[in-house]
């Protein structure tokens, strides 16, 4: 017969097999990444590959012995914006993420690349809007599915990793994004606004506190917005974007809510007048043309 005793032995050894491999994981990336990849100099006197356990703590916004400990596989608690931090710093591709966090036991809470509750049916009726953009985004602002128009409205969605289809960090960190939008201040200091409404039913959910800490940790603008401790529910309203293929396009933002309780929504842009109804159709072909490549190749 089995003791208890007996059991808690395979678990503890477990986890510290996983926290010895959580740490030679760690330092094999960090060692990769050069110094210039970061924007920190060189210097003469750098005897370790790669980067120093001090410079990954300061860019991942963690104590310099914490890390240190973590790298020596010390039995220390993990949070998911600390993990989120290293992935990032440590520039971890998706499979390398998905394995950072399995190692540390805990669960990626940022989207992935296919979201089980957008359903088949949610995926043909964007496209059946077309050449209307449109996305089905969470109260969170990830963007969860989107259409070929909305793919080129805003930059190349298709080109931004998974993790970072969000259209708050979009807005503040990516330079398609900010040169889109005509009136970025106003739309930064609106979507600051509504997401703390927003924040208030999830504020003790790790997915939530680690989009916070990512946008006040690398964006001056997001900070001074949500210092304003400003509150504002989401309506519809009239938006210009200039796009860099198409031109000025005047369109009018509207929310369809999925649920009652106000959490994933379909995200329409339609058009105000003919001549931004023909620039939509423009990049909509211009969609279609890439696509089309992207099967021949």
């Amino acid at each position: 017969m089995t003791t208890m005793a007996e059991e808690t032995v395979p678990r503890r050894s477990e986890t510290a097999i996983r926290r010895h491999e959580l740490a030679t994981f760690l330092r094999s990336r960090r060692e990769r990444i050069t110094p210039e990849q970061v924007g920190l100099p060189r210097g003469r006197r750098r005897r370790t590959p790669g980067l120093r356990r001090e410079e990954v703590a300061q860019l991942s916004a963690v104590g310099v012995t914490w890390y240190t400990w973590l790298e020596q596989a010390r039995d220390i608690q993990v949070s998911v914006q600390v993990l989120d931090a290293l992935a990032r710093t440590l520039r971890l591709d998706a499979g390398e993420r998905a394995h950072l966090f399995q190692l540390a036991g805990s669960t990626d809470p940022t989207p992935a690349a296919e979201c089980p509750s957008v359903t088949p049916a949610l995926r043909e009726m964007l496209r059946q809007l077309e050449p209307i953009p449109a996305c089905i985004q969470n109260s969170r602002y990830d963007i969860l599915a989107y259409n070929r128009t909305y793919s080129r409205l805003l930059g190349d969605l298709d080109a931004v990793p998974p993790e970072d289809r969000n259209c708050l960090i979009l807005i503040h960190t990516d330079p398609h994004w900010r040169s889109s939008i005509v009136h970025l201040d106003e739309a930064r200091r609106l979507m600051a606004a509504k997401f703390r409404a927003s924040m208030a039913g999830h504020l003790g959910e790790p997915a939530w506190k680690m989009l916070l800490n990512r946008l006040t940790s690398e964006s001056p603008e997001f900070r001074e917005n949500w210092d304003r401790y400003e509150v504002m529910v989401a309506r519809s309203k009239t938006k210009q974007f200039l796009n860099p293929h198409v031109g000025l396009l005047t369109l009018h933002h509207t929310d369809l809510w999925l649920n009652p309780d106000f959490g994933a929504r379909v995200v329409t842009y339609v058009p105000v007048d003919g001549e931004s109804r023909e620039r939509l159709e423009m990049l909509q072909e211009l969609a279609l043309g890439r696509e089309a490549e992207e099967k021949a190749a």
